[in-house]
């Protein structure tokens, strides 16, 4: 279902990826001082990726993982739209902890549990792939970039306004 929308409407993904990675940033560097807003997003951002990954698809069974290790070419929608699945979490959950390496840790290791869930439970109709797995961590790596970004961001305008109050001199303490 999604996958013939993604086909239908090509433009979606990328322009998705392009707006996380130019809004993201500046979102996150706002939210790092807003954790409580952060986790409530972090937990919306996961339905999405719940939805996507674990609900049952069809009735087909599988009965194996694909190993492929090889890099993704990103030509096709639903590579586009594994490494989109992970940006926007890893993003949230970085901005949230103050730990962006640990969210692109927690991230992979998520779709590495997303992809043995898929195989343990063939019933939902899900298959299991390597090829995921190293899109979703494509995304999972950007996502802790923009999480680093973000919170580089929310330190600098921290300094800038601290900076900014220093250098004024209050009405009590101004010279007459």
């Amino acid at each position: 279902m999604i996958s013939t929308f993604l086909v239908e409407h090509r433009w979606i993904a990328p322009a998705a990826l392009v707006l996380l990675i130019l809004v993201g940033p500046f979102a996150g560097g706002w939210l790092a001082t807003r954790p409580r807003i952060a986790w409530v997003l972090t937990a919306a951002s996961m339905l999405p990726l719940a939805l996507l990954t674990l609900v049952p698809q069809d009735r087909e069974l599988f009965a194996r993982c694909a190993v492929r290790w090889e890099l993704p070419t990103l030509t096709g929608p639903e590579s586009l739209a594994n490494i989109l699945l992970f940006v926007a979490p890893v993003l949230l959950v970085g901005v949230a902890t103050r730990r962006p390496i640990l969210a692109v840790l927690a991230g992979s290791g998520l779709s590495v549990v997303v992809e043995a869930v898929q195989a343990a439970v063939p019933a939902i109709g899900r298959s299991c792939d390597s090829a995921d797995w190293i899109n979703n961590t494509i995304g999972v790596v950007i996502g802790g970039a923009l999480a680093w970004l973000s919170l580089t961001v929310a330190a600098r305008r921290a300094s800038f306004r601290s900076a900014a109050g220093a250098g004024t001199v209050g009405a009590a303490g101004g010279r007459r």
